[in-house]
């Protein structure tokens, strides 16, 4: 039945859709390498044909980083043993190709005059799953499997810094950047990758000399202090107040309310960890990271959309079932072999995310009256068709200039990746 649960009903109601015609995007960032990198995409973006979908650049970038990721996770699914070097190149080329799309697809929809508020629910979507395989393959290339605890904290940190800065959005109706931010974290990961490439793996587990530590500590220091920044950024919010009615969220509830979809995530995935009498997490690391990250994304999702319709979020979801399955297997002494729970979980959160986007993406498609990975374009000296112009006008709602002069369809550059 489950299964079933989109196919009878919307996900969006009218008065959602309604409030997502009138969202318009609204950024701040103090990023301190987007200024040095924009005459890069600005090249990029002007070879870029005019009929691509701006969609389809974000889905090919992420395409890639999730295959290159895997490759790596095929050769140390634990973060243990040393993968071979190319795979870290693969990875580190992997993720510059998807950073460097992802700064463009919204470029591209205002050069083409497709604009619109799908454009970054659909960008924002993507990097709620790309952040997952980046973090997890940062943590794979610099062998942060030899520190467990470690590996578990970076990863989730990752996914829950994300979250936050859509809850801070969802709170103040703007995304903030500070300094050091996503753009920086990207780099930082490439050169972690390229650093492994160059030296192998291997070189992060050698002893800094008279320090006395190994290398990956040093790498897990800098990344801890790039996730203080964020988080003292983030709780300025709750001094500040929301932009609501009474200081509350754009939708005029709590600004706490949001801690409950991401405490219901993580408060388990911790839990289950600690407490598996099969080591589960240490044996079957990747796929643990990966089966928390699709629920993870999935509730990201659903506050991207309450914060984009000014709709209260709902706090229970069907991807909930995985870890509570998980859960409570636990509490039974395991009467069900865990890894097969976790295998469920990975498989069944991973559906769940990809049908839900599906279905909101044919909603919002619908109500725009656009397509998704298809842009009315005319050749040049052909006359365009009345009833093409008329979509490619229906098509901008929303548009808006980006800190960068891109449009409503820019990135999401919100979580260290």
């Amino acid at each position: 039945m489950a299964l079933l649960a989109y196919r009878d009903k919307h996900i969006l109601s009218a008065q959602q859709l309604r409030k997502l015609s009138e969202h318009k995007y609204s950024c701040f960032s103090a990023s301190l390498l987007d200024p040095l990198l924009q005459p890069w995409w600005n090249w990029l973006v002007a070879q870029t044909p005019l009929w691509l979908a701006p969609n389809l650049i974000t889905i090919v970038g992420l395409i890639l980083n999730v295959v290159t990721t895997l490759i790596l996770i095929c050769y140390s699914p634990n973060g243990v043993e040393a993968p071979p070097r190319w795979t870290c190149l693969l990875c580190a080329l992997g993720l510059f190709i998807y950073q460097s799309l992802d700064s463009i697809d919204g470029k591209q929809a205002r050069r083409t005059n497709t604009s619109s508020p799908l454009g970054e629910l659909f960008d924002h979507g993507c990097d709620s799953i790309s952040t997952v395989f980046v973090a997890l393959s940062a943590c794979i290339s610099c062998q942060l499997g030899h520190y467990p605890n470690w590996l578990f904290f970076q990863c989730f940190c990752a996914i829950a810094l994300f979250y936050c800065a859509h809850w801070q959005t969802y709170v103040s109706g703007t995304m903030r950047f500070g300094r050091i931010d996503v753009t920086e974290a990207q780099f930082s990961i490439i050169a972690i990758h390229l650093v492994s490439a160059a030296l192998g793996p291997e070189i992060w587990l050698t002893k800094i000399p008279i320090v006395g530590l190994s290398w990956n500590y040093t790498i897990l220091v800098f990344i801890t202090f790039g996730y203080t920044l964020n988080i003292i950024n983030f709780l300025k919010m709750f001094t500040q107040g929301g932009s609501g009615k009474n200081g509350s969220s754009v939708a005029g509830t709590s600004v706490l309310s949001p801690s409950i979809p991401l405490t219901l995530v993580v408060l388990p995935a911790l839990m289950i960890a600690q407490k598996s009498p099969q080591n589960l997490f240490t044996e079957h690391a990747s796929v643990y990271i990966m089966a928390f990250g699709m629920v993870a994304a999935k509730v990201t999702n659903k506050l991207v959309i309450a914060h984009m319709t000014k709709a209260e979020m709902e706090y229970l979801d069907w991807s909930l079932l995985g870890p509570s399955l998980l859960f409570l297997n636990q509490y039974f002494n395991c009467i069900v072999p865990e890894i097969w729970l976790l295998w469920f979980t990975l498989i069944w959160g991973t559906q769940d995310l990809l049908r839900y986007c599906a279905q909101v993406c044919l909603e919002i498609c619908q109500h725009l009256r656009i397509d998704l990975f298809r842009i009315p374009y005319t050749p040049k000296g052909a006359t365009q068709h009345p009833a093409t112009a008329s979509v490619s006008s229906q098509s901008n709602f929303g548009s808006s200039a980006d800190k960068n002069g891109g449009s409503a369809h820019r990135k999401s550059k919100s979580k260290p990746h």
